[in-house]
């Protein structure tokens, strides 16, 4: 019985077409490998974590008040989609991101999901209170006052995260410390200087409120907008080294 050309044509292509969408399916699945690396809450907090600076497995897990174990797996996830590298120093293993695109689409995921679901936007405003009720400062409006030498810079991360990069001339008292320390403070700051404090990034508690407890105590305090990863993005100078209340100083570049 003769064959039809239309259906000799379907035999033909039907590989073909098969084929690809093999081809197609396995590209959007190399695409879909970063979505699921990003959809987990604990691997986008320390994906926040690492966008401060390079750390151990065993700092990162402290930080994130995860046990150690689950810390590992879920960076060699995150390492699986080539958003981290791992450096082996002795016993210890150090991450950091891979490039400086890492924390920018991760701020973009987050700035989405705030503009898209409202749940995340009400999970924002429980978790930070009302930020824009203080008044955050622009980085183009802290920069121009640092030059005029203005405004106190007060950066509450941890030690370390300072150490790692921070904006020029910020002092550092990390927020778990600065209750107990405002009379140092007080100290180093003229009666009616502003303040200007930072932490991580947007969604960092640590800011607002050190701004809170700063105006309780008759301060005049704003939270920068955003943190130091946001700061470094707009190509603001970072500078890297150890600081004090009493005497700060830095040792270059970051």
């Amino acid at each position: 019985m003769a064959i039809s050309e239309t259906s000799r044509s379907d035999t033909i292509g039907a590989p073909a077409l098969s084929d690809e969408r093999e081809r197609k399916t396995a590209l959007y699945g190399q695409f879909a490998r970063v979505g699921k690396a990003l959809a987990n809450p604990a691997r986008l907090e320390l994906l926040d974590l690492l966008a401060q600076g390079e750390r151990s497995v065993e700092e990162l897990g402290q930080a994130a008040g995860m046990k150690v174990g689950n810390t590992s797996a879920q960076l060699k996830a995150l390492a699986a989609a080539s958003l981290v590298a791992a450096r082996r120093e002795g016993a210890k293993v150090f991450y950091r991101l891979a490039d400086d695109g890492v924390a920018e689409l991760v701020d973009q995921v987050k700035h989405f999901a705030a503009a898209r679901l409202a749940e995340a936007e009400r999970a924002a405003r429980d978790y930070l209170g009302d930020v824009q009720a203080l008044e955050p400062v622009a980085q183009g409006e802290l920069a121009r006052r640092i030059d005029d030498g203005d405004v106190v810079v007060l950066d509450v991360r941890p030690q370390a995260e300072y150490a790692a990069g921070h904006i020029p001339g910020a002092i550092n008292l990390p927020h778990d410390q600065l209750a107990a320390r405002l009379t140092e403070l007080t100290a180093h700051v003229a009666a009616g200087t502003d303040i200007v404090a930072y932490c991580r990034g947007r969604y960092c508690v640590y800011a607002p409120d050190a701004v809170r407890l700063l105006r309780d105590h008759g301060y005049t305090a704003r939270p920068l907008q955003g943190g130091l990863p946001e700061w470094r993005r707009a190509g603001l100078p970072v500078l890297a080294g150890h600081s004090t209340v009493a005497g700060h100083a830095t040792e270059g570049p970051s």
